[in-house]
């Protein structure tokens, strides 16, 4: 199983039920994802509550603040682009995240860095 895409089905699964929070298992990396939805506000405040992570849900009069959040890079099929290549998502609006040499950055972070990476997801 990937821990990754069941957190993003969590999160998911939590706008759809119009929950005002949910939570999943810790780990690091799905710390630093949470942390960087929450900088980028797709999340409200991310929290480490025993060996779980909290994150509360945003909506914009009862719309969830994420229409669509999928993860790209798959445990059967990698995806990598160099910085070049790192498009913007829905005009901007959107956010990919990325796995660098640096760390876990925003797609727009990593072109302005000049860094590529593997793309973990895409949010909208």
């Amino acid at each position: 199983m990937d821990p990754i895409a069941d957190m993003l089905t969590v999160i998911r699964n939590g706008y759809m039920a119009q929950k005002q929070s949910v939570s999943v298992p810790y780990s690091k990396f799905k710390m630093e994802i949470a942390k960087l939805l929450e900088n980028e506000k797709f999340l409200g405040k991310v929290t480490k509550k025993d060996k779980n992570i909290d994150a509360e849900l945003l909506y914009d009069n009862k719309k969830p603040k994420i229409v669509k959040i999928q993860r790209v890079s798959k445990l059967g099929l990698r995806i990598y682009s160099k910085s070049k290549n790192i498009k913007k998502i829905k005009g901007g609006r959107g956010l990919s995240v990325i796995s660098t040499p640096k760390g876990l950055m925003s797609g727009k972070e990593a072109r302005v860095k000049n860094l590529g990476g593997e793309i973990i997801l895409q949010v909208w």
